[in-house]
C-alpha cells in the first residue's frame, strides 16, 4: 500500500537526505517526491509504498525529526490578492483589519486594470494559521480574497502556509471535514506535479482548482437552477431533461408509469436534486428508482446509492466494484486524470454505489478489438435500444445507445452538445481539459467512435440527448445538424 507525507523540510543542507536515510532504514521504496520552492519554500510531499506497519514507523520517524506539519509551526509569509472596489480608501477596511492582527507587511503591489476593481498584493508575516484563518474569514466579510503564494512572477516567498491555507479554502467552500482536507492536500499538489512535467505554470493549476471548486459551491441550495426540458416521443412516453450548471445532465424517461433516469449527476446536488425530483414526480419515494448510467465517470455517478437498480455495462460495474472496494477506478488509473479525479470525488463529497445493485446489461470486462461495437440490447417501456460500447476513448466501460424505431439516441459523453450549453455549463467544462489535459482518455479513438456511432444512424430525423448540453436535433438524410 502507499501513503503521502505532508512535511516541512528546514531549510538547510541534507534536509531531504535526513528524511530519505529514515524511510530507507525501514527497506522500503519512496514512490513520489514533489517540491516546488515557488510554491512553497518549505513543504515537501513524499509517497511510500509498504506495509501498514511499515508506513506507521515512517510516520514515527519523520514526526521525531520534525518533518511532519503541525499547526503550531513558526512564523512564515503568505501572499494574499484582495479584490477590491477601484475608488477612494478601498483598502483601509483591509489595513485596517491588519493592524488589529498585528501582521507585518512584506509586500504590496496593485495597479488599477480598467475594472471596477483592484487586485490589491499583499505579502503578510503571520504568526500561526490559526490567526492567519481567522484573518482571511474576517477579510472575506469585506472583500474577496484569494491565497496566491505560488506568485506568477516567480519571486519566492518564505512560505509553509501555502498548501493547508489554500485546500482550507477549498474544503470551506464546499464544507469538507478534516479528511478530506487532507486528501485535497495531496491530490492538489499531485495536480500540480502533473501539470508543470507537461510545462502548464503552477499558479493556472490552482486557478483553476479553485474555479473549478468555486462553481460547484456557487449553484448550490437555491442558485441550483438547472434548465428543465421535456420532449414526446412516444404516445405514453416521454423525456424530462435535467442540465446542472455543473456535472452530467440527468434524462428521466417516463414510459407508462415507470420512470428510468439516464445518468445522475454530482453527488453534492443530492438534496437539490431530491427536492426537483420530488416535484417533478410525487410519488418518486415509493417508485422503484431505476438508473442507467453511460460510463463510471464521478459526474455521472452522484446519486446512484439512492437507486434500486442501475443499469450499465460489465466494465462499468468493475470499475464501480473497485472504486467500492478503495482501489483506483478506470479514470484514476490515468496518471494524468487521477489528481483531478480525486479532487473532484472530494469535493462532491461521491460515496460509491454498492456493486450489488448493478445490472450489466451489456459486455464482458475484455478488451474490445474495434473503436466501437454492438453489444447488445436494453428495453424500457416501448422504447428498444440497441446498444453500442466504446473501446475507451472517453472511458473504458462507456455505452450509446440507439432507438431505430423512435429515432432516439443517448451518447453520453462520447458525443456532447457544446453549441448547446448554457454560459454556467461552458464555465464548468472548461475546467476538466485543464486539469486533465483531456477529458477523453484517448481523444482520438473517442473521436473514431462519436464517427461510427452517427454512421450507424438511419436516415430520419434523430433526437440525440449527450451527457452535457441541450437535445441535439440531426438530419441523417440532410447529413447535416441543425
Amino acid at each position: 500500500m502507499r501513503k503521502t507525507y505532508i512535511t516541512t523540510m528546514p531549510d538547510h543542507v541534507g534536509a531531504f537526505l535526513q528524511a530519505s536515510r529514515c524511510i530507507d532504514a525501514l527497506g522500503i521504496n519512496i514512490t513520489r517526491v514533489s517540491y516546488n520552492k515557488a510554491v512553497d519554500t518549505h513543504t515537501l510531499f513524499i509517497e511510500v509504498e509498504g506495509t501498514a506497519g511499515q508506513l506507521d514507523e515512517v510516520g514515527k520517524k519523520l514526526n521525531e525529526i520534525g518533518y511532519l506539519q503541525r499547526d503550531d509551526e513558526g512564523k512564515s509569509i503568505v501572499l494574499l490578492e484582495f479584490q477590491l472596489r477601484d475608488e477612494p480608501g478601498s483598502v483601509l477596511k483591509i489595513l485596517e483589519l491588519i493592524n488589529e492582527f498585528r501582521f507585518n507587511i512584506s509586500y504590496m503591489s496593485s495597479q488599477e486594470n480598467g475594472s471596477p476593481y483592484q487586485y490589491f498584493k499583499i505579502g503578510l508575516f503571520v504568526d500561526t494559521r490559526s490567526s492567519l484563518q481567522e484573518f482571511i474569514t474576517r477579510a472575506e466579510n469585506i472583500c474577496r480574497v484569494r491565497v496566491i503564494d505560488y506568485n506568477h512572477t516567480e519571486k519566492n516567498f518564505d512560505n509553509t502556509l501555502f498548501y493547508r491555507s489554500y485546500a482550507a479554502s477549498l474544503a470551506k467552500c464546499m464544507d469538507i471535514d478534516d479528511e478530506g482536507l487532507e486528501e485535497l492536500l495531496i491530490h492538489v499538489n499531485l495536480a500540480m506535479q502533473v501539470l508543470d512535467e507537461q510545462g502548464l505554470a503552477p499558479y493556472r493549476t490552482f486557478d483553476t482548482i479553485g474555479r473549478f471548486a468555486e462553481l460547484l459551491a456557487r449553484y448550490r441550495k437555491e442558485a441550483f437552477l438547472p434548465r428543465i426540458t421535456t420532449h414526446r416521443i412516444t404516445e405514453q412516453t416521454y423525456i424530462i431533461l435535467i442540465e446542472p450548471p455543473c456535472g452530467s445532465n440527468t434524462a428521466i424517461i417516463k414510459s407508462g408509469e415507470e420512470y428510468l433516469f439516464v445518468d445522475t449527476g454530482y453527488a453534492c446536488y443530492q438534496e437539490e436534486m431530491l427536492s426537483l425530483l420530488r416535484s417533478l414526480i410525487p410519488n418518486f419515494d415509493t417508485i422503484t428508482r431505476r438508473a442507467l448510467i453511460t460510463h463510471a465517470d464521478v459526474d455521472h455517478c452522484g446519486l446512484l446509492p439512492l437507486f434500486d437498480e442501475v443499469y450499465m455495462s460489465a466494465k462499468s460495474r468493475q470499475s464501480i466494484a473497485a472504486e467500492y472496494a478503495g482501489e483506483d477506478g478506470f479514470r484514476e488509473k490515468n496518471p494524468l486524470h487521477k489528481p483531478y479525479i480525486r479532487i473532484c470525488k472530494t469535493l462532491t463529497a461521491l460515496k460509491p454505489m454498492n456493486p450489488e445493485k448493478a445490472r450489466v446489461i451489456c459486455g464482458t470486462e475484455e478488451e474490445l478489438s474495434t473503436p466501437l461495437a454492438w453489444v447488445g440490447q436494453f428495453s424500457f417501456g416501448d422504447l428498444h435500444f440497441d446498444i453500442f460500447e466504446g473501446k475507451g476513448g472517453h472511458l473504458p466501460g462507456e455505452i450509446m445507445l440507439a432507438d431505430y424505431e423512435h429515432k432516439l439516441a443517448f451518447t453520453g459523453d462520447v458525443y456532447v452538445n457544446f453549441r448547446g450549453m448554457t454560459k454556467e455549463q461552458h464555465a464548468y467544462n472548461q475546467c476538466a481539459p485543464i486539469l486533465m489535459t483531456s477529458v477523453d482518455t484517448d481523444p482520438a479513438l473517442c473521436k473514431k467512435q462519436r464517427e461510427m456511432f452517427f454512421q450507424r444512424l438511419g436516415v430520419g430525423e434523430w433526437q440525440i440527448f449527450g451527457a452535457h448540453g441541450m437535445k441535439k436535433d440531426y438530419n441523417v438524410l440532410l447529413e447535416k445538424e441543425k
